[in-house]
């Protein structure tokens, strides 16, 4: 799972510019930082495709962020937010910008509070954080467990399986702002609905103070988390994927939709609407972003066409707009 693009986009720069971006975020960031040119994205997406990051960077803690995206409004470049890349369609062009991602070690903290709750940074894998609840014998979290994501992913989403949403546990969340600011926002003061969380759009998510639902020995919880685990095993494919490709339209799912338009299987090169569960786009080995891009186009017609509804796509198309594309 990704987190949104935040800032407005860059005029554009060539390669003399990016490398003197990248002069000058190694001049502001600690040597702990990894900065890098040109780096593939697709290894990064759990749909393995996409080009590369004009500029790809990965802070090693809240000083050098802060650095990073005032380099970054200084030079009017887009900021880009990756998390463990479900979610997401990256270009076979590649992406215009700076690419941010919190996979350092500073982000990953899974830390139980003497208050009952669990602070979790924003890099936590959520298996992660469900595998460390389970051990800690805290329940609540369980849902998550399959979800192919991070913590602060799952924020900016709103991510949601198995009946339970992600904010269904936040308490408060702490973020940084484009301007540099950190803040913390409780539940209450953010403005979150199916699969979006709007402070999030223009700010990233550092971490979240969570609240268990309640304590339980470990084994039951593990227990409740491999029974969801056979249940996604059974309804969803392993082929590389995005997730879920288009939310569920008002009083619909869009997998049955898709389904009952007969396009399982419906195939554009490597990328497949897969016949496992309809509402997944597979990789079969060598598909392109333009490939996916394409099969979108074909379902949502063919749905318009014949059942009148618009299906709305969920997975992001990274450093662009399906607006310009569908």
């Amino acid at each position: 799972m990704t987190r949104a693009p935040v800032g407005e986009p860059s005029a554009g720069c060539g390669a003399a510019g990016w490398d003197d971006l990248v002069a000058g975020l190694r001049a502001g960031l600690s040597p702990e930082s990894k900065i890098r040119r040109e780096e593939p994205l697709a290894a990064k997406t759990t749909i393995r495709i996409g080009g590369a990051a004009r500029v790809y960077v990965e802070p090693a803690d809240v000083t050098d962020l802060q650095a990073g995206l005032r380099t970054a409004t200084a030079a009017g470049v887009r900021v880009f937010l990756l998390g463990r890349g479900s979610n997401l369609l990256v270009p076979d062009e590649g992406v215009d910008g700076i690419v941010i991602s919190l996979a350092h070690e500073t982000w990953t903290q899974f830390e139980p509070q003497a208050d009952g709750r669990v602070w979790a940074g924003a890099g936590l894998r959520l298996k992660n954080l469900c595998g460390r609840a389970a051990k800690a014998g805290l329940a609540g979290f369980e849902f998550l467990e399959g979800i192919p994501g991070s913590v602060g992913g799952a924020l900016r989403m709103n991510a949601g399986a198995m009946g339970g949403w992600m904010f269904d546990v936040v308490e408060a969340v702490q973020l940084i702002t484009l301007a540099g600011e950190v803040r913390t926002l409780p539940r209450s003061a953010m403005q979150v609905d199916y699969r979006h969380c709007q402070e999030l759009h223009e700010a990233i998510a550092l971490g979240a103070w969570l609240r268990p639902a309640t304590r339980a020995e470990a084994d039951t919880v593990k227990r409740q988390m491999e029974a969801y685990a056979h249940k996604r095993h059974e309804s969803q494919p392993r082929e590389p994927s995005a997730g879920c490709v288009f939310k569920n339209p008002p009083g619909h799912s869009a997998g049955r939709l898709i389904d009952e338009c007969g396009l399982k299987g419906e195939r554009v090169g490597d990328a497949q609407v897969s016949p496992v569960h309809a509402n997944f786009i597979v990789n079969l080995g060598a598909a392109r972003a333009a490939d996916v891009i394409e099969l979108v186009r074909r379902v949502r017609a063919r749905v318009q066409a014949r059942r009148g509804i618009d299906l709305t796509p969920e997975v992001l198309l990274y450093g662009g707009d399906w607006k310009d594309v569908l």
